[in-house]
């Protein structure tokens, strides 16, 4: 492990010496504002930090407070009811499942789902349903549903043809597999959450999706598809007393392990009612009788009973996705709903080892890129430096697995900072990727700006996925580097990447009691982002790297440690270059190092700036 010592010295007289400078220095930390004088007495129940968190998050009145610092099952979820097409939908699952028809569950296979579909597999097994889950294969048939499968489930193999269809996490711009199961005699019900196309809507039974009409009554719109499907279940049992005798009073509380999983995992807004699923989901699954998750969790060295949102999304989500990612995604399903230890035992390891398959495939990809780039004959590339490179990098190759760009892409991005875009080509022909915006340039912005070159696409500020047409995939990058120079045009480059600190904090302040103090706020996702701190004037003690490949970095500060994984960009060259004595001001997150004895609290670093 490499290990840099920097001396520790006393820096007042260097500070009153730079005081103007420094000033100066902290405007690139910019904080929030502070709480005004009326906000601050409505918030007056909460000491000052808890009061400025809670007014950034939205959270502007003491009865708004106190429901999210306290979210209740009992009164701050919505009657399923509400939802449009709800209690047709339930209605016709319940006739189902008493009269024996059978069922499929039709899935996405990602980890949103997957574990909405272990929900309705855990719904139907109960109340002894006829039933069969059916997971697309990503690679092979792609998202949403497709006629082939549709045709598959009209034809089983037992002679018994499915009479209904529900789906999780898709189906609403699936317009002809609906079509053509209602040409085969089958219902389909919708269950889902994304937008709908342009053409409207598919002619199901029933469409449950509380982003599918204008006019939906519902009163939350932000579900992940697992937490509708449990909202299916919820109806259904609410409907049927026949149904609800079948199983005890609040027994799909204990579904709530794999909505909260998705919740998070599929990071949708964690406010309203995805803020009472995600904390009560983080609930059941500290203790989940699952075996195959207690299995997990111990092969991940995740302590179970102390789950949090950082496990899912680094740990836990990753696997559930590496199954379709590298292989069937049914190995994830039946992992979460087996009750056999040896089976259990032996989808863990399979589902390990296709995590590390998936990373080292993405390394192989990542290596790739980095030899495309330095052998472009001719191109800007060349032995010249990142600042001398096009604005955009556009890389693709039909062997390339589009499932694992997203990762590639987000290093490459943070490596060479600025947009970039890696495609492949799927089992189907088309040609998919992903791309990240290395930090300032708005990853929709630009696709919108150049959209004449792809069948579709979508994402957010950061990150985002597109299909190309298969004669624009020549040019594209030439395409996106002008739409980029339009951009920059118009002065539409910002940093979406620029963080505001919530506090200035020291080193000594760091302690358990005011890491609790965050942790009341808890879960943290979207529109509920960590607290960002800034230290300032800190004298890093000593810098070291860890990992496997030292591709980890650990500095020194006094008690305190402050960590960053994957280090690259602009904040590993500043890491590298520091030097003794020279001050740095430090934005961090507050967390657990759950890996040390006793679980220290500990900084994960997210910028450094050397005065």
């Amino acid at each position: 492990m490499a290990v840099v010592l920097i001396q520790y010295t006393v820096l007042s007289s260097f500070l009153t010496a730079n005081c103007l400078q420094l000033t100066a220095y902290y405007s690139m930390f910019p904080l929030h504002n502070v709480l005004d004088d009326t906000l601050r007495k409505e918030l007056s129940a909460y000491d000052d930090l808890t009061a400025a968190l809670l007014a950034r998050r939205g959270i502007l009145t003491k009865e708004d407070a106190e429901i999210f610092l306290n979210p209740s099952y009992d009164e701050h979820l919505h009657d399923p009811l509400l939802m449009t097409d709800m209690k047709k939908a339930a209605e016709r699952l319940a006739s189902a499942i008493l009269s024996g028809e059978k069922i499929a569950i039709w899935s996405d296979y990602d980890c949103d789902g997957i574990p909405g579909a272990v929900v309705l597999h855990g719904f139907l097994k109960k109340v002894g349903a006829n039933f069969e889950n059916y997971i697309p294969h990503r690679h092979d048939e792609g998202f949403g549903m497709n006629t082939s499968g549709i045709e598959k489930l009209a034809c089983l193999p037992d002679g018994e043809g499915v009479k209904l269809i529900v789906t999780v996490d898709s189906g609403t711009t699936d317009l002809e597999p609906i079509r053509r199961a209602r040409e085969l005699g089958m219902e389909v019900i919708v269950t889902d959450h994304h937008m709908p196309a342009d053409a409207g809507l598919p002619d199901a039974l029933a469409i449950v999706n509380p982003n599918a009409r204008t006019d939906e009554a519902y009163p939350f719109h932000e579900l992940c598809g697992a937490g509708v499907a449990w909202k299916l279940v919820c109806a259904t049992l609410a409907i049927s007393p026949e149904i609800r005798e079948r199983v005890s009073s609040g027994w799909e509380k204990w579904l709530l392990d794999m909505v909260g999983l998705a919740t998070i995992a599929d990071m949708v807004p964690l406010v309203g009612e995805n803020r009472v699923l995600a904390t009560y989901g983080l609930r059941v699954l500290r203790k989940s009788p699952r075996i195959g998750l207690q299995k997990l969790c111990r092969a991940i060295r995740v302590e179970q009973r102390a789950l949090t949102e950082d496990d899912i999304g680094f740990m836990i989500a990753p696997r559930v996705n590496a199954a379709s990612r590298m292989g069937d995604a049914r190995d994830a399903l039946t992992l979460f709903t087996t009750t056999d230890e040896n089976e259990a035992e032996l989808l863990v390891k399979k589902l390990e080892k296709a995590n590390r398959t998936r990373k080292a495939e993405a390394g192989a990809l990542t290596r790739a890129v980095h030899t495309r780039l330095s052998t472009r004959s001719g191109s800007a590339y060349g032995g010249k430096e990142r600042a001398e490179m096009r604005g955009v990098i556009a890389l693709g190759d039909p062997d390339w697995r589009p499932a694992l760009l997203g990762l590639v892409a987000g290093g490459i991005a943070d490596e060479y900072e600025r947009p970039v875009f890696l495609w492949g080509r799927e089992g189907n022909g088309s040609i998919k990727g992903s791309m990240r915006s290395g930090g300032n340039v708005n990853a929709l912005d630009l696709m919108r700006a150049t959209e004449n070159t792809f069948v579709e696409f979508g994402g957010h500020a950061k990150a985002g996925g597109f299909t190309v047409r298969d004669d624009a995939v020549f040019f594209l990058e030439d395409e996106l580097v002008k739409a980029l120079e339009r951009i920059l045009e118009k002065n539409e480059l910002v940093d979406v990447l620029e963080m505001h600190a919530d506090a200035v904090i020291s080193v000594e302040e760091v302690n358990e009691s005011f890491l609790k103090k965050i942790e009341q706020l808890a879960p943290f996702g979207q529109q509920n982002q960590k607290p960002i701190f800034l230290l300032r004037a800190i004298v890093v003690r000593e810098v070291s790297k860890f990992g496997k490949a030292e591709e980890h970095i650990k500095l020194k500060l006094g008690h305190l440690d402050a960590i960053t994984f994957f280090a690259k960009g602009a904040l590993s060259r500043t890491i590298e270059a520091l030097s003794p004595n020279i001050p740095v001001s430090i934005l961090a997150h507050l967390e657990r190092d759950t890996f040390s004895r006793g679980n220290p609290v500990r900084l994960r670093l997210l910028d450094i700036r050397v005065t």
